[in-house]
């Protein structure tokens, strides 16, 4: 069983491995990142950062609920894009601008409406390993995150590891 530290240090080492990969696939294999993917990369960032803190404070039932919240939100914009992805071609909403011409020209309200809610770059598939896309694979990632938060939230205390 491993102890509270080494899962947050596991949950920080699998973060930065996947905001790695997303900053090489864009930078390198030169794939766009869709406004729900760069809303992902937000609540991956907020789960590196609890887990990072959970690491050098003592209150791991805070940061396991934080990190479960951070979780949910990123099950919802991955949920979405999986969504957006398998609808039929003539129900898929319009392509709109890049996120950096949306926020230089665009209201605040509307650029946060579209990253929630993503366009049709949302909808391309441009990307698939095992036959599941990015989206797909980042779902089950987040799913994960919620299930060792909730799992270390549900967990009596052993020896008092967990406050």
């Amino acid at each position: 069983m491993p102890t509270i530290k080494q899962l947050f240090a596991l949950i920080l080492s699998s973060i930065i491995g996947l905001m790695g990969y997303g900053l090489y696939s864009q930078y390198v294999d030169g794939l766009e990142p869709c406004p729900l993917c760069m809303t992902q990369r937000f609540f991956y960032c907020l789960i590196g950062l609890f887990a990072f803190i959970g690491l050098l404070h003592h209150k791991a039932k805070l940061y396991f609920s934080l990190i479960a919240l951070s979780a949910i939100g990123g099950i919802a914009t991955a949920g979405r894009q999986v969504w957006l992805q398998h609808l039929p071609a003539d129900q898929v909403p319009a392509c709109g601008p890049s996120l950096q011409y949306m926020l230089e020209t665009f209201p605040i309200g509307q650029t946060l409406r579209t990253l929630i809610t993503g366009d049709g770059n949302c909808a391309e598939v441009v990307w698939q390993f095992l036959g599941f896309s990015m989206p797909e694979w980042s779902l089950a990632w987040f799913t994960g995150f919620l299930a060792v938060a909730i799992w270390q939230l549900c967990a009596k205390a052993p020896h008092g590891n967990i406050q």
